[in-house]
């Protein structure tokens, strides 16, 4: 552990510092900068994912900062992953192109080039034909998807996790992911990890009382446009 290097600069990320998953779906939910895509980084590595993306096809790039947490962390599961993906949406494009500059088949991903479709409909097709049973490490997979296109991916979540042996550890900002029936959701803000319910969540409550009343918060974002 290096010590006055992030991400060990966060508290929560101490000697002490343990996470167990013990429902089929745990949510991350937090600030930027709570570490959330850090442990992300840190759990696929261990697993042997791409650090930009991918299965374990895929190279992980050393020196990020998950590569740093994950060799400081200590599996304890029992079974090795042989299966799965780690979803980055800051990095999907990337990803994207590194398939077509292969010229690796996108059988496992509907048939047709992820770069030949829009960024919500690539996600889709990623989420509906290449997830199966393993492990499902994403990253803000909301970032591309509409609420609709949200709800498909929850539906696709249940499907795979419910009846088979998929597991599924998602960070979001989405209140709708959020609300997985059954969910773990984990709250981080650099100092702890706990346990909550998504309607305690910052995230959960200032959407919903934005959208029960939008003007109560213009009326004091804007409050210096007005005075003039």
């Amino acid at each position: 552990m290096q010590r006055g290097v992030f991400p060990f600069t966060l508290p929560m990320f101490g000697a002490d510092f343990r996470v167990k998953f013990p429902t089929p779906v745990t949510i991350l939910v937090g600030e930027n900068g709570s570490g959330k895509s850090t442990l992300l980084e840190a759990l696929s590595w261990i697993v042997g994912f791409g650090s930009h993306g991918g299965n374990r096809d895929h190279q992980f790039v050393p020196g990020t900062e998950g590569h740093a947490l994950g060799r400081a962390l200590r599996p304890v599961w029992q079974q090795h992953v042989h299966s799965g993906f780690f979803l980055r949406a800051e990095t999907f494009f990337n990803f994207a192109s590194n398939l077509e500059e292969s010229g690796s088949s996108f059988h496992s991903y509907g048939g047709t080039s992820l770069h030949k479709m829009s960024h919500g409909e690539a996600f889709l097709a990623l989420f509906e034909n290449r997830f199966e049973d393993g492990l499902y490490i994403l990253d803000e997979p909301e970032a591309a998807l509409s609420p609709q296109r949200q709800l498909a991916l929850m539906s696709v979540i249940h499907r795979l996790s419910t009846p088979r042996n998929a597991q599924f550890i998602i960070a979001t900002h989405s209140p709708i992911l959020m609300a997985f029936p059954g969910a773990t959701v984990l709250a981080l803000d650099g100092e702890t990890m706990e346990p909550v319910d998504y309607r305690d969540t910052e995230h959960f409550k200032i959407t919903r009382d934005f959208l029960a009343d939008p003007s109560r918060f213009f009326h004091y974002l804007f409050a210096e446009d007005s005075d003039e």
